[in-house]
């Protein structure tokens, strides 16, 4: 009886590996290889939960993001107004004032076209970082 306890414990020992990578490697079920591939083929698992969590956002981007949808709902000039503000408030934003002035400078120029319409919403904020972002973007 013990060698025969031995002789099933070896053959898990064995299989038991070769069974979870198997089964690891059968759960993903499709792979968009090609750009053709359609929005229902994604890479999924067997189970619908992430097992990683979201890395925090740093508050640059955050207020990046935040502005730049602000630019399309109403205009540059409000988002630069806001972004004066949030500079003022927080002065560890300040450092990156200019990136995402320059930033809502080329997201006005996507948006308005021309860049003189563009330039017409310009700020004295972070120096001429949004005139900076037009000029990028013609």
């Amino acid at each position: 009886m013990n060698s025969a306890a031995r002789r099933i414990g070896r053959t898990l020992a064995l299989v038991l590996p070769v069974v979870l990578v198997l089964s690891g490697t059968l759960a993903v079920t499709r792979v968009p290889w090609s750009s053709t591939a359609t929005r229902s083929q994604v890479l999924t698992a067997s189970s619908g939960k992430a097992s990683t969590k979201a890395t925090p956002r740093s508050p640059q981007d955050v207020l990046r993001d935040h502005l730049l949808v602000e630019l399309q709902e109403k205009d540059p000039g409000v988002a630069l107004t806001h972004l004066q503000e949030a500079t003022t408030e927080r002065p560890s934003l300040a450092r990156h004032c200019a990136s995402i002035a320059r930033a809502l400078g080329r997201a006005a120029v996507a948006k308005y076209g021309a860049a003189h319409r563009a330039q017409a919403y310009s700020r004295p904020v972070c120096d001429t970082s949004f005139a900076t972002g037009v000029a990028a973007a013609q």
